[in-house]
């Protein structure tokens, strides 16, 4: 986007998971200041680049630049919200030490935790309406819930990036709801978010959107990425179109689970 300052810049970004190349090489652009969704297949290597970024997965060649700097030396300054249901829920910990670990990022195991602190994690506590809950252990929350715990620890870090993995998959509405507002309030407070989806309205509505499929297929404002054509080529299926022109996808590998929705790619492997 000319003239937007750059929170992510990456020149041939290769990544590998397992014994297997993930992300072929691409170069990555993240605008600053708002929101970014990262949509495709299962397999399409959007929560693998999003590990990169967050400083977790080294790079297998090519460069990669995160808030100016490489990315495990900003950890401190970048927020990684899981989903939920990849984090053991039987830690005994309740959910006031949850949100509190994040202030812990830049202190050490030993810091100080003061005034300022606390106030970070009331309030972000209060945002995703989990304060009635902070002295409940994990293992007694709906899934719904967990899932706003962890948003709430993300969000009081008060970091400059914040990457979150699908956040709403397969959630209760009035979690969804809480979680996307939250969202677009740190988006309102100037922070970059950035935001895994297999959504296909939700990554409309962002104000830049990743495209991939094993690696970059398009980025750039909503209405230059997600058309048929480009759905098309990242999918490997047909791509419909509603009464207003409006692409849809017809994905017969999502299934739906007890848990959450479980994407599939054409070889049967799950989403990374």
């Amino acid at each position: 986007m000319p003239g937007v300052p750059l929170a992510v810049r990456g020149s041939g970004v290769t990544l590998i998971y397992g014994d297997r190349v993930a992300f072929r090489a691409s170069d990555v652009a993240i605008p600053s200041g708002m929101i970014t969704n990262v949509i495709g297949p299962n397999g399409s290597g959007k929560s693998t680049l999003l590990n990169a970024i967050a400083g977790l997965t080294p790079l297998a060649d090519g460069s990669l630049q995160v808030l100016g700097s490489d990315p495990f030396s900003v950890r401190a300054r970048t927020s990684l919200v899981l989903q939920a249901t990849k984090v053991n829920d039987r830690l005994p910990v309740t959910v006031g030490e949850v949100v509190m670990m994040s202030r812990y990022v830049d202190r050490g195991a030993f810091g100080f935790i003061g005034n300022k602190d606390r106030e970070s994690v009331n309030e972000a506590l209060e945002r995703l309406d989990v304060a009635q809950l902070q002295r409940r252990h994990l293992g007694e929350l709906s899934g719904g819930e967990r899932q706003r715990v962890f948003v709430a620890q993300g969000l009081a870090q008060q970091a400059d990036l914040i990457l979150l993995d699908e956040p709403t998959n397969a959630l209760d509405l009035v979690s969804k709801d809480l979680i996307l507002e939250a969202i677009l309030e740190e988006e309102r407070r100037g922070r970059t978010i950035i935001v895994t989806t297999h959504d296909l309205g939700e990554a409309a509505k962002a104000g830049h959107v990743l495209l991939l499929s094993g690696g970059v297929v398009a980025e750039g404002p909503p209405g230059q990425v997600l058309t048929s054509s480009n759905l098309a080529k990242a999918y490997g299926i047909d791509v419909v179109e509603d009464a207003e022109g409006t692409p849809l996808l017809d994905d017969s590998a999502h299934f739906p689970t007890d848990e959450r929705h479980q994407h599939f790619d054409r070889t049967g492997h799950a989403d990374h």
